[in-house]
């Protein structure tokens, strides 16, 4: 009997202590909910419910809308870091920083209420009284801001400094800021498509009211107003369009001068979609301003619409020899077969030209090698006769345009299983219709440099056409105002032309289009929320176009569909320098209509991309060189097309923060690049610096770069040679090229005056640039009135799309200058074909 009870008092000790060991497991198990700011610093922008047994992590979930297009994509491999873990501890995922780290702070918020120990701050908000200034990173640099409190309120916000673009990031100051002071705290919601000055307003209003001693900073930062659903609207309209970028608004505009009444329905805070963040100029040929077979030796132009006369533009070094490589283009049949077994390099033309051409593009093929050999003809004794190249007028055409369209767009897969180009008829078609596009918009009102032709990066020629502003009667006063940049080239002058056309006409901001309606197979309409949740349904009596862009923000979706790149290179770690609205909405609602796309797999990147954001950091290559940061040499023809520039980098350059592909751009700091924003004087770090020549070595070890500056100033030395005499280039060749990089002084006949070039005296500009996403070529299929198409090539009546929402045009990579031209052109011709179907 002893030894029974013996035993059972054992057993129980036993379970006793097994019981005591699991009441002292780590946490309590259950399912446990917490918030943190990421990438979008709202409080709530990141929640976590995270489950524990008693020792760890079991599962996690995570949703936080606003954190494409770096976070979310990362989020499976956070939950797998963590997972079977007692703690938030994990490397930050690269190209997601702030994300992880939301991520980690709210896990961690629900591991303490697991612990027992979350402790809520229950205090009133409350600061020490008066004005504080915070400073915080947005989409351009720094944004400031003053912010006053009193003793329990916020009373006031003042943004002291701000180089955010205009109509993009500054419009979120005057929604953002009444709502915060309504609101007591920082918690509101954002504006969509002004992301990053979104996240800077309310980081540096955080950062004051840390400042001011805020009692309860949690509360603070979690206060917002709620705006109120109001009664549906339902509306009836002409026509429909969704998005006001640049197609949406070309549309609208002429739409409106067909007599249509008009609403656009767009999701940003603004007009001007992806078209304000981009380069801004566009590709067309100004006939007045180049070589005329009619008067060869003519030098000076006469533009029609004006009157006004210019004189002609000169070639540059490189031109012609671009010519005679496509004045022996081989007419046979483009041979696949040879590419079986032989890889494809983009960008080499040459080689190229050696295998064919498509049988639709052979026409054009033939006539511009009429029209080169004629130039040459012209030209060619002025060259031997000493004339240098940059004399002479420059040689462009419209079948140049299209042609070099065709073999700049014309790429393999990666598996060499499909081969994409652009639709001669839709590449034509734009080509053409551009002639027409400055006129029109400057009946409007738009302003243009009128007297150049220059380039940009990866635009294969000189055809751009530079915008300056608009001048424009916007209140009926009868006196123009000046609206600067893209903003009143492209969107001040039409967008009023529209507005005046009918007052019925409106643009509905803040207003997401979700679905298309669709009745007896024909598009009517559509349905749409507005930012309060207010419903909105869109009655459209002749059409409705889409002009959404594309999805090159929506990076999951990208990597997803890719075929082209190497997921060594792209991944979901890249960054874009879309804003955070192309998603590719558009695309989705068209397919739920039955619309058929196209090349979805092909994405072009920008190779002038800042490292630390992904935003497009603007310029040319023809004025510059690419500097490998290990070896110190060129790597790239720096004039190529932009995929064939992104592949280098990915090759040559090396990875910062996650970030791959960083080269080094160098350049006489004199340069005034082409783009919208002018480098500051001093240094911006981690993005562009200026130093003496002589200064590259301190500045190399102050960044870590490894590549001797002796090597990189004899690179640029030689490089300048070439560029002075006709020389052979250094490492790589270049088609052409405008300007030396050290100073020189230039003779009379405008060649160069090489005794007098010094590099060590000269100022540089540094730039550190990596690639990002640009522009999707895939999109929805459409004919040349821009119709959409189902699977079987038949029209879906009712439904027209223009701009990148289309797919077909640009085949796998985009000519720089292409896109603003396109889009303007497309929407023009959708709206048209609205009024002839409707007839």
């Amino acid at each position: 009997m002893k030894k029974l009870v013996s035993l059972l008092l054992s057993i129980c000790l036993v379970l006793a202590c097994t019981a005591m060991a699991g009441a002292e497991g780590k946490f309590t198990p259950g399912t446990y909910e917490a918030t943190a700011p990421g990438y979008d610093t709202a409080p709530d922008a990141i929640t976590v419910k995270v489950t524990v047994d008693e020792n760890a992590i079991t599962a996690i979930e995570i949703k936080g809308q606003g954190e494409q297009p770096f976070g979310e994509p990362a989020f499976p491999a956070m939950i797998e870091a963590m997972t079977g873990k007692d703690s938030a501890d994990f490397d930050a995922v690269a190209g997601a920083t702030m994300s992880s780290n939301g991520v980690k702070e709210a896990v961690e918020k629900a591991l303490a209420a697991a612990r027992g120990e979350a402790v809520e701050n229950t205090a009133e908000v409350a600061f020490t009284a008066g004005t504080y200034e915070a400073t915080a990173e947005g989409y351009n640099g720094p944004v400031t801001v003053a912010v006053t409190f009193s003793e329990n309120a916020l009373t006031g916000v003042e943004v002291v400094a701000s180089g955010e673009t205009a109509h993009v990031g500054d419009v979120a100051y005057d929604i953002m800021i009444p709502d915060m002071i309504a609101a007591n705290g920082s918690g509101v919601d954002g504006v969509s498509g002004a992301t990053f000055s979104t996240r800077a307003l309310r980081t540096a209003v955080n950062d004051a009211a840390e400042q001011a001693g805020c009692t309860n900073l949690d509360a603070f930062k979690a206060a917002k107003v709620e705006h109120a659903a109001e009664a549906p609207i339902e509306v009836t309209y002409d026509v429909v369009i969704v998005g006001a970028g640049g197609a949406g608004i070309a549309a609208a505009a002429q739409a409106a001068q067909d007599g249509n009444t008009v609403l656009i329905i767009e999701k940003n805070a603004e007009v001007g979609g992806n078209t304000l963040v981009s380069g801004g100029q566009y590709q067309s040929v100004m006939p007045y301003l180049v070589w005329d077979p009619a008067d060869p030796d003519a030098t000076t132009g006469v533009y029609a619409y004006t009157g006004a006369t210019y004189d002609k533009v000169k070639s540059v070094q490189g031109c012609i020899n671009e010519l005679k490589m496509i004045l022996n283009w081989s007419e046979e049949p483009f041979d696949e077969a040879y590419y079986v077994d032989h890889e494809f390099v983009a960008g080499d033309a040459a080689e190229l030209s050696k295998h064919g051409v498509h049988a639709e593009y052979l026409p054009v093929l033939q006539e511009l090698k009429k029209e080169i050999q004629a130039y040459l003809d012209w030209a060619q004794p002025k060259l031997d006769a000493g004339t240098p190249e940059n004399q002479l007028t420059l040689f462009s055409t419209l079948n140049l345009h299209i042609f070099q369209t065709y073999y700049g767009g014309l790429r393999q897969s990666a598996d060499k299983s499909q081969w994409i180009y652009g639709d001669i008829n839709l590449v034509s078609q734009f080509i053409n219709g551009g002639q027409g596009l400055k006129e029109w918009l400057e009946s409007m009102g738009s302003t243009f440099v009128e007297n150049t032709q220059p380039t940009l990066i990866g635009a294969l020629w000189y055809r751009e056409n530079e915008f300056v502003g608009a001048e424009v009667d916007t209140d009926g006063d009868g006196v123009a105002e000046n609206y600067g940049g893209r903003w009143g080239t492209y969107f001040m002058a039409p967008m009023t032309a529209f507005l005046k056309a009918n007052e019925a006409n409106k643009v509905m901001l803040r207003t997401t289009a979700n679905s298309l309606i669709t009745e007896d197979g024909k598009v009517t309409g559509v349905k749409a929320t507005r930012y309060d949740g207010t419903e909105v349904t869109a009655h459209a009596n002749k059409g409705v176009i889409l002009a959404t862009g594309g999805y090159a923000a929506n990076i999951q979706e990208v990597v997803d569909e890719n075929v082209y790149w190497s997921s060594e290179y792209l991944s979901t770690a890249t960054k874009t320098t879309n804003r955070s609205s192309l998603q590719g909405d558009g695309i989705s609602m068209a397919k739920e209509a039955g619309a058929a796309v196209t090349g979805m797999g092909f994405t072009q990147l920008m190779p002038i991309s800042w490292v630390d954001n992904g935003n497009l950091a603007f310029g040319g290559g023809n004025y510059a060189v690419y500097i490998n940061p290990t070896t110190g040499h060129r790597f790239v023809d720096e004039g190529s097309e932009r995929d064939v520039l992104s592949l280098a980098e990915f090759r040559n350059g090396i990875e910062v923060n996650g970030t791959k592909g960083v080269f080094l751009e160098i350049y006489n700091a004199e340069e005034k690049i082409p783009g919208p924003i002018q480098l500051g004087e001093g240094d911006f770090a981690g993005r562009y610096y200026r130093r003496n020549a002589t200064e590259l070595g301190s500045l190399f070890t102050e960044l870590g770069v490894e590549a001797d500056p002796q090597v990189v100033l004899d690179t640029i030395r030689t490089y300048d040679m070439a560029v002075m005499t006709g020389s052979e280039y250094p490492d790589v060749g270049k088609a052409i090229a405008s300007r030396c990089i050290g100073n020189v002084s230039k003779k009379d006949d405008g060649s160069y005056d090489v005794d007098t070039y010094d590099l060590d005296g000269t100022l540089l500009t540094i730039r550190l640039m990596a690639p990002s996403t640009h522009h999707t070529m895939g999109g929805v299929v459409v004919d040349t009135d821009r119709h959409v198409l189902d699977a079987e090539g038949k029209a879906i009546p009712g439904l027209y799309a223009a701009g990148e929402v289309t797919g077909g045009i640009h085949g796998g990579n985009r000519l720089g200058g292409n896109a603003i031209v396109e889009i303007f052109v497309s929407g023009r011709t959708a709206a048209q074909a609205v009024e002839a179907d409707n007839k």
